[in-house]
């Protein structure tokens, strides 16, 4: 068997590894950030008729410009977006990667501040895209001075704020997208794939009239709890959504894709019913871990960053024997963990208070 050394990769792929989040059948699985709630059954056998009606006609190509979703999807954003404002794709990952076929590749630089989405960098590697990666402040935030600061001197062609930030949780404010966006004269994305559970900032969408190089960007796999659907999509002015059709696939959602996500969309209120209570675990997590002494930073998302201990990747392991499985980053001293259901809240919760007070493992 051949070894990828042995391949003529491009020469920007060579030592890379694919990107990858651990898998492993245990009881309380805490690490992707996905919404660990059951869907409501009201949309289960509506989406499940759905889907019967759209493999009746499967051996037809699907809608290509799904505008039925999309006008759905402009729905449920509100802003007084209009269907040709929206576009949607297999997650939001492919969407940020029709942004970056059509507004990034050779020659061309996308800068983040990091710590941040681990798939920044590797989309920009599979686009041919440079990546530029600007540390944020101590406290994982991103004024408006630091980003107009970092725009100015690396004057990349993207820039992509993820509001609020992963893996850190932190909220962005307003004024560092305007600051932003002001700063340079190329594509400003704002990843909001967290968004549903951060009430406290008001979604860039409301800055889009007036600024045609901002994109929103949205998923489906978090506060919906429809990781497994794949469904990721945008609001921009509809002069991006024309330039994301230049680069995508033909037919790239199925029939399948837009039946259940349309009606998911349709079922938003109770689909999003659990949003209050993940908000309310993740909490109760961050004050009980609080209590033990370690380190909780603010978060404005499905989960916490908890710093404080002498060996992630021990807590990592131990915490794995015990059935629960969270994320080790590679953050010294941290890891991050998803809030899920108040049993699978209170099993990781007991699980670190038995290890003990920060800074004991």
């Amino acid at each position: 068997m051949a070894e990828l050394h042995d391949l003529p990769l491009r020469d920007n792929l060579v030592g890379k590894t694919p990107y990858g989040a651990p898998q492993a059948a245990v009881p309380v699985s805490l690490n992707v950030n996905e919404n660990t709630h059951p869907l409501p059954e009201a949309f289960i056998a509506e989406a499940t008729e759905a889907l019967a009606a759209a493999l009746r006609g499967v051996n037809r190509y699907p809608d290509r410009e799904f505008m039925g979703l999309r006008e759905a999807l402009a729905g449920y954003l509100g802003y007084g977006l209009t269907p040709e404002q929206v576009w949607a794709a297999n997650g939001s990952n492919e969407v940020l990667q029709q942004i970056l076929q059509a507004f990034g590749g050779p020659g061309r630089t996308l800068l983040s501040f990091t710590p941040t989405y681990s798939m920044y960098p590797l989309l920009a590697d599979g686009t041919d895209t440079g990546w530029i990666a600007v540390p944020r402040a101590a406290d994982y935030t991103v004024s408006p001075e630091l980003a107009v600061a970092a725009i100015t001197e690396h004057q990349p062609d993207i820039v992509v704020l993820c509001a609020p930030n992963n893996p850190t949780g932190t909220p962005m404010s307003l004024e560092t997208v305007v600051a932003a966006y002001d700063a340079f004269d190329g594509i400003l994305i704002v990843d909001e794939a967290y968004k549903e559970f951060d009430s406290a900032t008001e979604t860039a969408i409301s800055l889009l009239p007036g600024r045609h190089r901002l994109i929103v960007s949205r998923t489906m796999s978090k506060a919906f709890a429809f990781a497994g659907v794949r469904l990721g999509y945008i609001a921009a002015d509809s002069a991006v959504v024309d330039a994301l059709r230049l680069v995508r696939l033909p037919y790239h959602l199925s029939g399948l894709t837009q039946a259940a996500a349309t009606t998911a969309v349709k079922h938003s209120a109770a689909m999003l019913a659990t949003v209050d209570e993940i908000r309310a675990e993740r909490d109760r997590l961050g004050a009980h871990l609080t209590s033990l002494g370690y380190t909780v930073h603010d978060s404005g998302a499905n989960f916490v960053l908890v710093g404080g201990f002498v060996d992630s990747g021990l807590v990592f392991a131990r915490l794995r024997e015990q059935g629960i499985l969270v994320r080790d980053l590679g953050i010294e001293g941290h890891i991050r963990i998803t809030a899920g259901t108040p049993e699978e809240t209170t099993a990781v919760i007991d699980a670190i208070t038995a290890f003990g007070a920060a800074g004991t493992v």
